[in-house]
């Protein structure tokens, strides 16, 4: 646990792309690798190198070290560096989250780094000596697909214990023992759920290699695709039943973001729509492994790249969702999303944030420098997710409030006193946003430095922070923002 308010770090922050976005990029890529060519993807060359040493036929083979070949290269490199990525970007942008997990979870990543090393020993073993372990040795190089198989599965087991923890601590919020944060609620289903997914990712992966790693219309061709695609149907309903048992272990709490969390706020009404869409995809990817199955020398070359592609997104969006849906936490009933604990709100909401920042020009708040204070209450409490004109800019969320124009040509503001308002109950009407955290004083400049960004009716932003008087202001119309508190 952390033993200090979270707040002697200097704070980082990408304006143009966003702190979350940042992560997100180099995380689903390295997902994406991770579970369709190491966690799936070494089970599928194993299984075709076994079934090479079965029947004897060195096509196997050929196809096996080929798939391998690409999967190796691209989760060495790419894999490795998104990985490493991976702690750099979340060290940056949530240190007090990565702070707190390590301490609870030290044991559990020490041995993920352990099993992490044999796994890159294991893979360079398995791919230099492909060629090399012949003949009687052959079992013995697919005993070793075996080893890395299930070490490559392993490194995940360790991992998802983790992720689940973030969604729901379960008993650990009591006794505070490393085994209840590991065998956490969320923990088994979400494994039951990415285990089958990886293994029919592979699939779809093993797709796009035979492509153009086996002669175009040859016989052999069509054997690897029936293969292949039989390979992922097997692993299709496995993957239901444990996204399925997954869904329903989801805290209710975090079910009410589904909306917001699949697509955005401006388009949460058509969720429901999105959820048959992701059901399709799911359907199209069944559809084109069926016909790889029952007609493999009649699949279509586009037919190769669809399962993977689609794949991809299926992933992606479920690394989005479990990501959002866990909001106003970073680690649910522990530390907020902009990395201040919960425990410690009613000292800051006191004492104010600025006076337990480290790293910050303003200590205490004057008229002179209102301003700037409210741009570094702004930098350590929303910077988390919000920028200011860049992937979820706060500037463009004020001007598109109320885009109602009066007679005059003025687009209707908000003043002071309204953001003040909302930033205070905030939480209610958006419940994945977390409580402000500052005292009143706070509030205020924060406030006045919103007011400040506004740039539809240059008149009013400086009215509300010089208090110079400004024509009236429309009248507000319904849909607003505020409209959503009824």
């Amino acid at each position: 646990m952390i033993q200090t308010v979270g707040m002697d770090l200097p704070v980082f922050h990408l304006d143009f792309l966003n702190n979350r976005m940042l992560i997100a990029l180099i995380a689903v890529l390295h997902v994406v690798i991770n579970h369709g060519m190491a966690v799936g993807g070494i089970p599928l060359v194993a299984y075709l190198e076994r079934k090479a040493v079965a029947t004897g036929d060195a096509a196997w083979d050929a196809l096996a070290y080929r798939i391998l070949s690409c999967f190796f290269i691209i989760t060495t490199t790419v894999g490795a560096l998104t990985g490493v990525g991976i702690w750099l970007s979340a060290s940056l942008v949530n240190p007090y989250a990565i702070g707190s997990l390590i301490r609870v979870f030290f044991w559990t990543w020490f041995t993920e780094w352990l099993v992490f090393v044999t796994e890159v020993i294991l893979i360079l073993a398995y791919y230099l000596t492909w060629k090399k372990w012949t003949g009687a040795r052959k079992q013995a190089h697919v005993k070793l697909g075996t080893a890395l198989s299930v070490a490559s599965w392993v490194t995940m087991a360790l991992i998802v214990s983790i992720l689940g923890f973030m969604m729901d601590p379960g008993s650990w919020r009591s006794d505070r023992t490393l085994f209840s944060g590991m065998f956490n609620p969320m923990y088994l289903p979400q494994l039951a759920f990415r285990t089958p997914l990886a293994l029919l990712m592979a699939g779809g992966f093993g797709l796009v290699v035979l492509l153009w790693a086996t002669p175009k219309a040859s016989a052999f061709r069509a054997q690897a695709v029936r293969v292949v695609s039989a390979w992922t149907l097997f692993w299709t309903l496995p993957c239901i039943a444990g996204g399925w048992w997954y869904a329903r272990v989801v805290p209710s709490s975090m079910r009410g973001n589904l909306p917001v969390a699949l697509l955005t706020q401006a388009l949460e009404g058509w969720a429901q729509s999105a959820l048959w869409v992701l059901g399709g995809v799911s359907g199209v990817i069944a559809l084109v492994m069926l016909w790889g199955t029952l007609r493999p020398q009649g699949l279509q070359r586009w037919a190769y790249v669809v399962p993977a592609l689609l794949s991809i997104v299926l992933i992606g969006t479920f690394e989005r969702v479990r990501e959002f849906v866990r909001k106003p936490y970073a680690i649910a009933g522990y530390l907020y999303s902009n990395g201040l604990r919960e425990e410690d709100y009613p000292l800051l909401q006191r004492d104010g944030l600025l006076a337990h920042a480290t790293y910050t020009p303003v200590r205490a708040i004057t008229s002179d420098n209102e301003l700037e204070a409210g741009r570094e209450v702004f930098n350590l409490a929303c910077t988390r997710c919000h920028t200011v004109d860049g992937v979820n800019g706060i500037r463009e969320i004020l001007d598109g409030m109320y885009s109602n124009r009066d007679p005059s040509g003025y687009a209707e503001s908000w003043d002071r006193e309204d953001i003040a308002n909302y930033i205070g109950a905030m939480h209610n009407v958006r419940p994945f946003m977390p409580p402000f955290p500052g005292n009143e004083r706070e509030k205020q400049a924060l406030a006045a430095w919103l007011v400040s960004l506004q740039t539809r009716r240059d008149i009013i932003e400086g009215a509300q922070v010089t208090g110079v008087t400004a024509p009236p202001r429309p009248t507000r119309q319904e849909g607003g923002l505020l409209a959503t508190e009824r």
